[in-house]
């Protein structure tokens, strides 16, 4: 053997590492692909030395690394999502906002209807023996062009009393009465209220061995509110109308009907019934009529008098009776469903209340989260009076939403059908008084500072800077009270790449309210300034 002047050494072999100790080089907080994949590395290198050194992107090597570290950042963001979306506060998919409410007996709401009042005349005066004059389903309903977007929006005739819509009937008719009308002749009628959506009726007759009877509705999106039920069929406890509860246990005994709605993610509805404990069952062999109406949103606030339908009426004697159908009053409410923002902010709220109102978060809380039989819905606050005297009395500041951006005088049909919805569920020693909020309106003047380079986008940076803006005063944005920081706003517009610098003009300080205000936009001047 020739010495040729050089030693060599295995000595990286026997710095080799243990199979007991390889789990020592795991780095548990990698989690993103490069992370992955820089860590994959550096292990076999550590472990490896000698059996794999070629790195380079190009080598099958490097390829299967990246394929481990491709799904190991799947299986990490999945296994965060997961994490994520299994609890209220963190959960983001209206899906799984929607499952997590239903264990705690909490339903996402649907879309709401607008609502407007509503007017007949008749050509002629009827005679006595005419009444009760038939308005049928088929004639309750009309369609015209939306003022937001042109296309078809359709209403339906509704008969109220005492502010509040009547109960349905087996039949889905409106029957007016002579005593109704608001003239000596008997030929106008106002005791009527226009909602938006289309009107459908469903009947059947109940059948299954379940205790708890269902219907399943097969048009969607089923508006808020709009769900009527009428039975028919075995003794007077089973007979009837049926009234809608948030859920099934709200029951006060075996003989309540009532029924329940469930919504899936796209609102198709399912009616759940009692089970003979917590409510009635229909027993098998009752029939049923169920009217609903689908549609609702923004879509359906329409202007005064932009209905006007000619329509027939079935006297009682037999003749048709010819008469004309119109809106009195601005269509206004029509919302879009809830949010998951807002249903994770009051559903807690609302599962903490137990069905019952004791304190004045709980007052607040329905009073924001109640909707009427018309659909109208409201911002409240409960405050309760701060003297010896006075100390059960509770008084409720309410404003009702006439748009996502728009709130308005709460009319008197919708504060007493609050008032007495409050005083079902209230503490026998409280009293309860409305009371208006106040409405504190907003014009605005933003400047913006964009470069020169984007004078071709400067209409759609303005309009992006609207939208901003009109979206960050969303009524669900702003509570009783909450008054603007104008470094806040700032700092939404600035979310906008495009947007070098903003002021607000017209505005030198934050804005402070009263407890009992709310702040809503009024008006919004947008200028720019090329630099």
């Amino acid at each position: 053997m020739k010495f040729e002047g050089t030693v060599k050494s295995d000595f990286i072999k026997l710095v080799s590492v243990p199979e007991g100790k390889k789990s020592k080089f795991i780095d548990f907080a990698a989690t993103d692909f490069a992370s992955i994949k820089d860590k994959l590395i550096e292990y076999i290198q550590a472990v490896y030395p000698l059996d794999y050194q070629n790195f380079s992107e190009t080598d099958l090597g490097v390829m299967l690394i990246e394929l481990v570290s491709y799904m190991g950042a799947v299986m990490s963001f999945k296994a965060d999502a997961i994490a994520h979306e299994s609890f209220l506060r963190t959960a983001k998919k209206r899906d799984n906002v929607r499952k997590l409410l239903e264990l705690i007996g909490v339903s996402l709401k649907g879309p709401i209807s607008s609502a407007a009042n509503a007017q007949i005349t008749l050509d002629a005066g009827p005679a006595s023996g005419d009444f009760p004059l038939v308005v049928s389903p088929a004639q309750r309903v009309v369609s015209i062009n939306s003022s937001e977007d042109g296309a078809s929006v359709t209403y339906t005739l509704y008969k109220t009393v005492n502010g509040s819509l009547e109960s349905a009937n087996s039949l889905g008719n409106i029957n007016l009465q002579g005593s109704e009308a608001d003239n000596s002749a008997s030929s106008v009628f106002t005791n009527l209220a226009l909602l938006e959506g289309t009107f459908i009726v469903t009947s059947g007759t109940f059948a299954g061995l379940e205790s708890n009877k269902r219907i399943a509705l097969t048009e969607s999106p089923v508006i808020e509110g709009s769900v009527e039920v009428f039975v028919t069929g075995g003794d007077e406890t089973v007979s009837g109308a049926y009234r809608r509860v948030e859920n099934l246990f709200f029951a006060s005994g075996t003989n309540d009907k009532i029924f329940q709605v469930v919504y899936n993610d796209n609102f198709n509805a399912t009616l759940l019934f009692g089970d003979g404990i917590t409510g009635v069952s229909p027993p098998n062999g009752a029939s049923f009529v169920s009217s609903y109406r689908v549609g609702g949103g923004t879509r359906g606030n329409i202007t005064k008098g932009l209905i006007n339908k000619s329509l027939n009426t079935l006297s009682a004697s037999g003749p048709t009776l010819t008469a004309v159908m119109e809106n009195t009053t601005q269509g206004t409410g029509g919302l879009e469903a809830e949010t998951v923002e807002h249903a994770k902010r009051y559903a807690p709220l609302t599962f903490r209340m137990q069905d019952r109102l004791v304190t004045p978060v709980d007052y607040s809380t329905f009073a924001s989260t109640f909707i009427s039989t018309t659909g109208s819905s409201a911002k409240g606050l409960a405050v309760a009076r701060k003297a010896f005297s006075s100390a059960n009395i509770i008084d409720v500041y309410v404003l009702q939403k006439a748009s996502d951006f728009q709130l308005q005088k709460a009319t008197i049909a919708f504060k007493n059908e609050l008032l007495t919805a409050i005083g079902d569920k209230k503490m026998i020693t409280d009293d309860v008084v409305l009371v208006d909020g106040l409405i504190r309106t907003l014009d605005l003047i933003v400047s913006l500072k964009i470069d020169k380079e984007l004078l071709l986008k400067e209409e759609q940076i303005k309009q992006q800077v609207k939208d901003k803006v009109v979206n960050y005063f969303n009524i669900d944005n702003f509570d009783f009270g909450e008054g603007l920081k104008i470094q806040d706003l700032n700092r939404a517009i600035f979310e906008i790449d495009d947007v070098r610098f903003s002021s607000i003009e017209n505005l030198d300080n934050d804005i402070v309210l009263e407890f009992n205000e709310v702040l809503q936009l009024n008006n919004l001047t947008i200028t720019v300034d090329l630099i």
